[in-house]
């Protein structure tokens, strides 16, 4: 499922109750594993629960295993955000805390990437910039990727820090609503990463009048195929000259995400030889990209 020019697509995230039916079988026993079933479609997943409490060494040795049978499967994993959406001074203690669920995806070669996601608010200043670099140091032996979604930061000085200290930056697809960051094929360091959130702008910033919604309701998206073509293009301008690429599509309700990833993987000249026909029976469009 690799490609030569080592482009890497998958969801963020594998454990969601509405993919079953849509992708997960609908009627699976207690015994069916996710990510293990994921795996046999997909070379990496974005590992989303360590934003929200670090991983023990125990769960980062049982993910290698649940895709040992995919040779070519990574994972990448989403920084604690401890040390993106707080600001209080961190101990190295926090430091190893993380380290022991992602230590074990480094030591097996399946750790692609670590995503550093801050928030909108996280603006370019030199508070800011000082925060980053500490970042930066107590993880340079991980292949660093920042996603920054202020415009403030879109600018070749910043870019060119990244690239000095080899840390790859996320190019988001989202919606841009006032100072949020545009979607840019740009690649700093080594890694090339793209990450679909969807552009479903009446969800994305609701009235604050409007009654509170399921968070999930703004990644409530499907990308239809002129979307998959000029994201296609753009990875493929992202992917030249790095080392690999990983294109990640959040967009994850109800399946949506799988289906798009399926899209993006023909689009840029994969053979998709099979498809679960439960997704095939809830998107039927994709038979047309089935190579039998």
């Amino acid at each position: 499922m690799q490609t030569q020019s080592q482009i890497l697509v998958g969801p963020a995230g594998w454990h969601y109750k509405d993919w079953y039916g849509p992708f997960y079988p609908e009627k699976a026993g207690k015994d069916f594993k996710e990510l293990d079933y994921l795996a046999n479609y997909f070379d990496t997943v974005e590992i989303n629960s360590t934003f929200y409490r670090p991983a023990n060494g125990f769960m980062g040795s049982a993910w290698v295993r649940k895709v040992a049978h995919n040779p070519n499967f990574k994972f990448t994993a989403k920084l604690w955000q401890r040390f993106t959406h707080e600001r209080q001074p961190f101990g190295k203690d926090e430091v190893e805390t993380y380290r022991q669920g992602i230590d074990p995806l480094m030591e097996a070669g399946k750790l692609g990437a670590v995503l550093c996601q801050f928030p909108w608010s996280f603006k370019n200043n030199e508070g800011n910039r000082h925060w980053l670099s500490s970042i930066f140091e107590n993880f340079k032996d991980y292949p660093l990727v920042i996603e920054i979604r202020h415009a403030s930061w879109d600018n070749p000085a910043f870019y060119e820090v990244l690239e000095k200290r080899q840390v790859g930056i996320a190019c988001i697809d989202q919606p841009v609503i006032g100072q949020s960051i545009a979607f840019k094929p740009v690649r700093t360091g080594p890694i090339g990463y793209v990450r679909m959130h969807g552009r479903n702008y009446k969800s994305w910033f609701p009235p604050k009048n409007q009654e509170k919604v399921d968070g999930s309701a703004r990644y409530d998206y499907l990308y239809d195929d002129d979307e998959i073509e000029e994201i296609t293009g753009n990875v493929q301008q992202i992917a030249d000259k790095a080392r690999e690429t990983y294109v990640v599509q959040n967009n994850h309700p109800r399946g949506q995400a799988i289906t798009n990833a399926m899209q993006i993987r023909a689009a840029l000249g994969e053979a998709i030889e099979s498809l679960p026909p439960e997704l095939l029976a809830s998107f039927p469009q994709l038979k047309k990209i089935l190579t039998n």
